[in-house]
């Protein structure tokens, strides 16, 4: 479900002289549907910047990114958009959202967005926001307004709302208490269930080890070893 092969990456430092620094070479994962493999590496290995490119908010120097049967690393805008909309899901640590809009449509929005109708991806919504235990006075506020913890829930009840076939998940446990932190650990072993292909970071290796079926060392993937 998601192939990476041959992927290389440099930054461009603008302010800097454009000096060019290369993050990656020659990286290559696969994941199969019902797999979840784990990002592991040092602090700067690369784990995000990968991550990124899968999702294509980062472009690739070289090689492919298939997400079914998208080459994310060469498929236009619109492709990945769409993409985005109905296959590869992605729980990052932040919640970025439209100011005012309740968290109840934030959390039923990507359901809307592939065409389920209201009272359904509403009641979708409220099923996650209960599960992950935030207040039902709160779905009709603005989810900007909350606590960093409360926040991350609405972010992970959002992308798991729809029924992805890929998933990418940014530290999906960081910040939580035990009892949210077990929801969580639950909801990615049904979307493994169900067949989705899973790419997690995990600093968390409790998680790590409940979750992932294996792991991929991106720091095999930096220019000096790779070469």
């Amino acid at each position: 479900m998601i192939d990476v092969s041959g992927v290389a990456k440099s930054f461009v430092l603008h302010n800097q002289g454009s000096a060019m620094i290369p993050v990656m070479q020659g990286a290559a994962l696969a994941v199969a549907p019902g797999e979840c493999v784990a990002l592991v590496g040092a602090s700067g290995a690369g784990k995000s910047t990968l991550m990124r490119m899968i999702y294509g908010n980062y472009t690739a120097q070289a090689g492919r990114i298939m997400v079914g049967d998208v080459d994310v690393a060469t498929a236009p805008p619109r492709d990945v958009l769409a993409l985005r909309r109905e296959t590869l899901g992605y729980v990052s640590q932040f919640l970025r959202v439209v100011p005012r809009v309740p968290t109840l449509e934030v959390v039923a929005e990507p359901l809307r967005a592939v065409g389920v109708d209201v009272a359904r991806a509403e009641a979708r919504a409220r099923d996650l926001l209960s599960m992950l235990n935030i207040p039902e006075r709160l779905w009709s506020l603005s989810p900007t307004t909350f606590s960093g913890g409360e926040q991350q829930r609405v972010n992970i009840a959002r992308g798991f709302a729809h029924d992805y076939p890929a998933l990418l998940l940014d530290e999906p446990t960081a910040s939580l208490d035990a009892t949210n932190r077990a929801v969580v650990l639950d909801l990615i072993e049904q979307a493994k269930a169900r067949g989705a292909a899973i790419v997690g970071i995990f600093h968390d290796e409790a998680a790590r080890a409940q979750v992932c079926d294996r792991e991929v060392d991106v720091s095999h993937f930096t220019p000096e070893r790779a070469a």
